[in-house]
């Protein structure tokens, strides 16, 4: 069997290092075609060493050179390019057969879009792609025969909990509803009037995941909650309604599907993103991810709770993006990308966050979305919007 040639959009993120670390485990399987990165240059040079993509791709031309020349000291045959064009053609490249889409935000859309226009067996890692471009993207999947294979561990465990050949049917498959766990991130329990004094490095402990600084705050706000509720409709077909999001601290059962003759079927491991890596690369195969096996004697007990939408206002932003439709879901996210960083650049509280979307979201008119361009157009009024709003509590 000849080795499966994949590119990593996003190498040097948590995603993309775990990815790795399950590639290592299992050389003979994949061969690394390109690793693409944004500007953790040392992070890359020594994946390169590694792993000997045939390419790298980093952010700017600058960097490109100096990474270019660190490698050609190190007689490294790696090829470096740069910009949002060579992460298009990393993904469509016709001699890869698949991609992890693991870049974060709306920068990760047009290479995602690339793979599935390019037919690629796609490993999902950014939400955004389907949050954004949710019909268009889905459309582009079947059009051109591309396998989309959810990495959220949430989607990944109602992946592996639906039917085999589950054929996005829902009511004829005898699905009632979709269950999406969260583990309520590190404010679950903190007073509300506590909140406003909320630093971005208390937001960044997440009590169970280790994850980048961007998804971390939106796993505090649960906005990230709120755009997987997005990501599943679209994923599996399912009306807003069907989807329940539960507060399930432990982060043990990563979600279930819950069947009209009453049948929970739940999607349980331990909280490593090396199990739903490993599940998408060999799919429909396993393979070992290196991840201890879950110990139920140790685990002892789960805990589950409805969350609090008054704490937790992006939730109901989410639904009422679908609601809303069009570009709505391009605003929501877009927004709150600007947002988000103003938070991690102390310019807005942690409370003014849901606030400040919603206020994106209230002044922006909707529009229909049949084409990139339009989503691309919506998603730069809405964070030219968002700063606006944000000079205003400066």
């Amino acid at each position: 069997m000849s080795a499966q040639r994949i590119t990593i959009l996003g190498s040097t993120g948590s995603i993309g290092v775990s990815t790795l670390d399950v590639i290592r485990c299992h050389r003979q399987r994949y061969e690394v075609f390109a690793l693409c990165a944004h500007s953790r240059m040392d992070r890359l040079f020594d994946q390169c060493l590694e792993f000997r993509p045939r390419y790298a791709v980093i952010r700017d031309a600058e960097l490109a050179c100096q990474l270019q020349h660190k490698l050609n000291k190190a007689f490294s045959p790696t090829k470096v390019e740069y910009g949002q064009q060579a992460l298009v053609d990393m993904a469509e490249h016709p001699e890869v057969d698949s991609v992890m889409a693991a870049i974060v935000g709306a920068a990760g859309l047009p290479s995602a879009m690339a793979a599935a226009r390019a037919g690629k067996k796609i490993m999902l890692a950014n939400k955004e792609a389907l949050v954004m471009a949710g019909a268009l993207f889905i459309q582009e999947v079947k059009d051109n025969g591309a396998m989309l294979l959810p990495i959220d561990s949430e989607h990944n465990a109602i992946f592996q909990s639906l039917p085999v050949g589950y054929d996005g049917k829902p009511q004829k498959n005898g699905i009632s509803k979709i269950l999406l766990t969260a583990s309520g991130g590190p404010f679950r329990k903190t007073l509300a009037a506590d909140l406003e004094k909320v630093t971005p490095e208390q937001a960044c402990a997440h009590p169970k995941w280790a994850m980048g600084r961007k998804i971390s705050v939106d796993s505090a706000t649960m906005m990230n909650k709120a755009l997987e509720v997005i990501e599943a409709r679209w994923l599996f077909n399912v009306l807003p309604e069907q989807i329940e999001v539960i507060i399930h601290p432990e982060s043990i059962i990563h979600s279930m599907v819950q069947y009209i003759d009453g049948s929970v079927i739940a999607g349980l491991g331990n909280p490593d993103m090396r199990i739903p890596i490993a599940h998408a690369l060999a799919y429909p195969e396993r393979i070992a991810s290196g991840v201890e096996p879950l110990d139920f004697v140790k685990v002892a007990s789960l805990h589950f709770e409805a969350p609090d939408h008054e704490r937790f206002l992006c939730l109901a932003l989410a639904y009422r993006a679908l609601d809303e439709g069009g570009s709505s879901p391009v605003t929501l996210n877009a927004a709150n990308e600007v947002v988000v960083q103003a938070f991690l650049d102390r310019k807005i509280a942690f409370t003014a966050i849901p606030n400040v979307v919603a206020a994106v979201m209230d002044k922006t008119i909707i529009t229909p979305l049949t084409a990139l361009e339009g989503i691309v157009a919506a998603d730069q009024a809405a964070r030219a919007l968002a700063e606006q709003i944000i000079r205003q509590y400066e």
